[in-house]
């Protein structure tokens, strides 16, 4: 990764979105995109209104062709310690972090901004709701912190198989519930939400 730097293009901005908020199990993931002004991507949109092909065919183009892209996340055990909500604005801070160049403005998906100074430098920030359909570079986000997560989930089903995160991705499904019932609660649990919490 290169050292950040300011990019001072004229109307540049990193869209930033987080996949996982909900789930029982699992990390919550940002991604932040910097689209390339000139090599539009046709096709995006909302992560949760596309296929898991459409998604995947996207997230190839994204990578190949914005000016930068960085996806991070944060772990059960830290959504645990500080919150979903703080522990979701570091992961977003964590993919700004990432980027090749810290763009001097970032839009966010929802209605609350992490916090963006880096160093000395504090970068400007809009909060956008609905941003992830409205705002090309923050669907760009919305579908990279997806489509990681979910390859993440498929990860931790082969560690863990009997409770099928491969097929839920941690949402609390019915099934995933009568697993968490059965076997109880693994470390990639979110051990301060009520139904894992209930099972342990």
């Amino acid at each position: 990764m290169q050292q950040a730097r300011l990019f001072e293009f004229n109307g540049i901005f990193a869209g930033v979105d987080e996949a996982g908020r909900g789930p029982l199990a699992g990390p919550v993931a940002a991604a932040a995109v910097i689209l390339h002004p000139d090599r539009p991507i046709d096709g995006l949109a909302d992560s949760k209104k596309l296929s898991a092909a459409q998604r995947e065919a996207l997230a190839e183009e994204i990578r190949a062709r914005s000016l930068s892209w960085s996806v991070a996340w944060a772990d059960p055990a830290e959504i645990d310690a500080m919150n979903i909500l703080a522990a979701t604005m570091l992961a977003m801070r964590r993919s700004i972090l990432g980027l090749s160049y810290l763009p001097p403005h970032v839009k966010v998906d929802g209605n609350r901004l992490p916090n963006l100074t880096f160093g000395g430098a504090r970068i400007q920030g809009e909060a956008i709701v609905g941003g992830d359909d409205s705002i090309a570079a923050i669907s760009a986000a919305s579908i990279i912190a997806k489509t990681t997560r979910d390859r993440m989930m498929v990860e931790l089903d082969r560690i863990y198989p009997c409770y099928g995160f491969a097929r839920h991705k941690g949402y609390g499904t019915e099934a995933h519930r009568a697993r968490l019932r059965e076997h109880g609660p693994c470390r990639e649990h979110r051990y301060t939400f009520a139904p894992v919490r209930a099972a342990s």
